[in-house]
């Protein structure tokens, strides 16, 4: 039975569930629920930043509730931690930059024409006459036949890059429509893969098109950054980090390209087929000069465990991140700490509650482990260094939960589900939803991406299954105002909230469809923590070529 059908099936039973089951969330306390996100998103932890005042005490706050369940350290040396060295970089004021087409030259101004920087901890970027090529949507996907770069060398050049991926404008007649699952985006569309690619290929920088449909956001969000960035420390950033990247404005851009000779939204069309051929933009070259400050920060992850009494090897993972945007330029209030309750409190709340009813009950046959990230509003780092450097290792992780923003409306009659078809788990999912008397909904706007936003996608891209609870991917069916009042929830934290001053606990808020949620997760995973089933990801998805290479460990 293919994952649709099966969650249509699974959604009819929970129709006949008795109603009384819709606001069921044990073993899940929402009363825990909220306390635990007071506390965290309480000012004395100072916003939570990485490496910022409240650090240390959300560390040990988070040490302490795993040590009085009585779990297992899991991190560093045998302790409750795992030290994640972090770099911040700063593009300092005095940029210069220019563009050359046509012949002629243009200043172009940082924030108004141009966004960008560099990952590499040096002090001085610069870069002479560089050539332009157009790259298309710059993606290399065999498993979809799709190469947009045709053996091109990349080095010495800028590559010129399409966001989002190369169906997301498609005609339904096109050829290349449906390959990368139409307006619902994949991790080829994504701004870190067009970056990674071009770094594969030898290319010193890469100037992404910023157009608002396809990035899912419009140039004030690209803005935000201030020319800010942060990164694990790496081994050798020169061969993982491109030298220059960012974004131009579509304007720009389309001006680029008549200089060029060429015609934007034609180039665009082209790109979209499968015998598409990187274009030198004849007579273009991009010139910087721009300084960096780069401090070296230490953070740290917070990691635990429950061993498994017979198969311990074998891990399931519950995470969420514990940091927040802490200190920032004060609201119209005059409030300055950015608490991030919702983002992510609640969902480090839940990740605590999940251990405490693991705790409680029949140690499970496999490991359950729980990972709290640093750094996710800095870039996923706090657990893309955990999977480059995992405690549990990756080819024997059955799961990976990951908790990022519950929703804190009420009770719901369904759960919504960020990157629905991806893989097996949601079969999971769906049948503890029906003994909740629930529905699982799919994310009401794939394009959006959120599935390739949130922590677990570090383990994601390296073949762990996993599945994200994500309250701002849809509002949900609520009992009372059913959807339109969760769409009102969405709406209404994403517009005046999110990463804001406002993101703070109240007593108004209902917890108990957060602890819906937390409920069900912690069934899915306490189903496979007692088998020998191992979830793989569906057919058409990116990750399972990645998966199937470390089959043999799973045996």
């Amino acid at each position: 039975m293919t994952p649709v059908r099966l969650l249509a099936g699974l959604a009819a039973s929970a129709l006949l569930a008795q109603p009384s089951a819709a606001q069921d969330s044990a073993p899940i306390s929402p009363a825990r629920l909220s306390e635990i996100t007071r506390t965290l998103a309480s000012d004395p932890f100072a916003g939570r930043a990485p490496g910022g005042p409240g650090e240390a005490r959300t560390i040990d706050y988070l040490v302490g509730q795993f040590k009085a369940l009585g779990l297992q350290p899991a991190g560093d040396g045998g302790g409750w931690t795992q030290d994640v060295p972090l770099y911040r970089f700063q593009v300092q004021p005095g940029s210069a930059f220019s563009l050359t087409a046509g012949g002629r030259s243009r200043t172009l101004a940082q924030g108004k024409d141009l966004m960008v920087g560099t990952q590499r901890p040096i002090e001085r970027v610069r870069i002479k006459a560089a050539p332009l090529v157009f790259v298309g949507y710059g993606v290399a996907a065999a498993e979809r036949g799709w190469d947009d770069f045709k053996g091109q060398d990349l080095k010495g050049q800028i590559a010129v890059v399409l966001i989002n991926d190369p169906d997301f404008e498609a005609l339904s007649t096109d050829p290349v429509a449906g390959k990368f699952g139409g307006q619902a985006a994949t991790f080829y569309g994504r701004w870190v893969y067009k970056y990674e690619e071009a770094v594969r290929r030898g290319a010193t920088g890469v100037l992404i098109v910023h157009e608002t449909a396809g990035a899912a956001y419009g140039w004030s969000t690209v803005l935000a950054s201030n020319g800010e960035s942060f990164d694990v420390v790496r081994a050798d950033p020169a061969r993982e980090k491109l030298l220059i990247q960012g974004w131009i404005q579509r304007d720009l851009a389309v001006d680029l390209f008549r200089q060029s000779g060429l015609d934007f939204e034609a180039e665009k069309v082209r790109a979209r087929t499968a015998g598409f051929h990187p274009v030198a933009l004849k007579g273009a070259t991009f010139s910087a000069d721009y300084r960096l400050t780069v401090e070296r920060l230490k953070s740290a992850n917070v990691l635990a465990a429950l061993p498994g009494t017979k198969h311990p090897h074998e891990s399931i993972m519950y995470a969420a991140h514990w940091d927040a945007f802490g200190i920032g330029p004060a609201d119209a209030s005059g409030d300055t700490i950015r608490r991030g309750a919702a983002d992510d409190a609640v969902g480090v709340a839940g990740v605590i509650e999940i251990a405490r009813a693991f705790a409680a009950g029949p140690r499970p046959e496999r490991t359950i482990a729980f990972g709290v990230w640093t750094a996710e509003e800095r870039g996923l780092l706090g657990s893309e260094h955990y999977a480059v450097k995992p405690a549990f290792p990756l080819a024997s992780s059955v799961a990976n939960f990951t908790l990022d923003v519950l929703q804190t409306a009420g009770p719901s009659r369904d759960v919504v589900l960020v990157g629905a078809g991806q893989n097996e788990l949601e079969q999971y999912l769906a049948r503890a939803a029906v003994r909740q008397g629930r529905i699982v909904t799919p994310d009401a706007r794939p394009e959006r991406a959120l599935f390739y936003r949130a922590d677990h996608f570090s383990v994601a891209k390296r073949g762990v299954p996993t599945l994200l609870l994500m309250g701002i991917g849809g509002g949900p069916d609520l009992v009372v105002g059913g959807r339109p009042a969760g769409d009102k929830w969405v709406s209404d934290y994403t517009a005046n909230c999110y990463h804001q001053p406002c993101d703070r606990w109240s007593p108004d808020q209902d917890y108990r469809g957060a602890a819906q949620d937390v409920a069900l997760v912690y069934e899915a995973g306490l189903e496979l923590a007692n088998s020998r089933a191992w979830p793989d990801w569906n057919p058409g998805s990116e990750f399972k070529p990645i998966r199937a290479t470390s089959a043999s460990e799973r045996r």
